[in-house]
């Protein structure tokens, strides 16, 4: 299989021999974090296993959105929104941003129940978004045929190829070093605190450690002794060749979901299928994730597939002086689920005239890193002093990256943080909070 084209990112050449921060993951809040560290004038590097953005950061919708938001998250992404309005002259490049509204379509009188119950929940954060019907929502989605819709005009998109690697540049320019291909195989510590890195490459020695490795977080913080109740699902996406006169604005009915993209062409996904994969610790963490089986089971598709056997052979611990699994596999690339792509096309057809005969470039697959409450991991980790994780965004990583990023910058300084960051305790899985998703969000 081969995933998206990326924005390519050289290496910096030297491995350093120390730095105040490593951050493990070159996806978008791994960049993001570097930035935004690198600016305070804090030393970084930051190592990527393959090439930025490589996995879920380059594969997901690139969508950037307030709406449908669970309420724990929506300080964060107000402000990542905020960063995302400045992101292009901030960095210097393309990201691909722009404001072109969201649209939830609700089909049925629960749908427009729970999109009104939703913008209550909204209403403390000021944020622009409101039921739509009529004429109204006919200007946005022509001939659609809905109930209603939860529309909020604020909310953008942005290029997942184009954003991370921007940022990651932004980085380097501001002092950090960006190490791709160079795998980080585990910590050194002194005196239980992080005292360095060891890579593929050899040591850096350093303060403090962020681990935003996505997919691979669950089993990097194993290996230091951590319980991460991370799993994982497999999200398929496919890009058309550009499209005239379908709508500007991004939308999610029914089995699709789309948005235009800076080419002209639309990415394209099915809303409404998630496709998980049974692994080791899908056993493991089952009563962790009961709540949300029952409240999604009817999105879930279990599969048994050869992820099951890999990630059996992968739990292993590796010594530090031999090839970790990081190695042996350098992107996450699984194959895309055509028969759900296809079917989300089809729907489209059937409901805009545009999409008819719609020209497919290509079809990819990423593996989401998903928690049991839906809401990502950004925290300290008491029992290891200087670590820091990033990871757990379940679907939700790529619009709120740069405002995580900044909550990492604070954390790993101690500057007053940019959000409460209370609600993405590493903790809250072992405090007897008993964390669990929300319903419709």
């Amino acid at each position: 299989m081969m995933g998206p084209q990326v924005d390519p990112v050289p290496s910096d050449p030297a491995l350093p021999a120390r730095a105040d921060v490593v951050i493990v993951g070159g996806g978008i809040i791994g960049t993001s974090a570097a930035l935004y560290l690198s600016q305070r004038g804090v030393s970084v590097v930051l190592c990527e296993k393959g090439h930025i953005a490589g996995e879920q950061s380059s594969r997901n919708w690139g969508w950037v959105r307030k709406a449908r938001r669970d309420p724990r998250e929506i300080p964060l992404v107000v402000e990542s929104l905020r960063l995302w309005e400045g992101l292009n002259q901030a960095v210097g490049a393309e990201t691909g941003f722009r404001r072109t509204g969201i649209v939830f379509a609700a089909e049925t009188e629960a749908e427009v129940a729970r999109g009104e119950a939703w913008i209550e929940l909204a209403r403390p954060y000021q944020i622009e978004a409101r039921m739509v019907a009529g004429a109204e929502l006919d200007r946005l989605m022509p001939g659609a045929r809905w109930k209603a819709a939860l529309y909020c005009p604020t909310d953008g998109r942005a290029e997942p190829q184009k954003a991370a690697p921007a940022i990651a540049a932004a980085a380097r320019r501001a002092g950090a070093t960006i190490l791709t291909g160079c795998a980080v195989r585990g910590l050194d510590r002194a005196g239980g605190k992080v005292a360095a890195v060891v890579t593929e490459r050899g040591r850096i020695a350093c303060d403090a450690v962020v681990v935003a490795a996505g997919a691979w977080s669950r089993r990097f913080l194993r290996d230091v002794g951590l319980t991460l109740p991370q799993l994982k699902v497999r999200a398929s996406v496919l890009r058309t060749a550009p499209i005239e006169g379908a709508p500007e604005t991004a939308l999610w009915c029914g089995d699709a979901a789309f948005r235009k993209r800076l080419d002209g062409g639309y990415t394209i996904a099915n809303g409404h299928v998630n496709v998980v994969p049974v692994v080791p610790d899908s056993v493991r963490f089952f009563a962790d994730y009961l709540p949300a089986l029952r409240m999604g089971w009817s999105d879930l598709r279990l599969r048994l597939d050869g992820r099951f056997l890999q990630e059996w052979r992968e739990a292993a611990p590796v010594p530090l002086d031999q090839v970790s699994p990081y190695e042996e596999v350098r992107v996450l690339d699984p194959a895309p689920d055509r028969r759900y792509l296809a079917a989300a096309l089809a729907s489209l057809a059937r409901q805009f005239p545009a999409f008819v005969g719609a020209r497919v470039l290509q079809e990819w697959a990423g593996l989401i890193d998903v928690m049991p409450d839906a809401v990502p991991v950004i925290s300290p980790v008491d029992a290891v002093p200087g670590l820091v994780v990033a990871t757990g965004f379940s679907g939700h990583g790529f619009g709120i990256g740069p405002g995580a990023g900044r909550l990492v910058a604070d954390l790993v300084t101690g500057a007053p943080p940019l959000v409460d960051p209370r609600d993405f305790r590493f903790s809250r899985f072992s405090d007897g909070s008993r964390p669990r998703p929300i319903a419709g969000f």
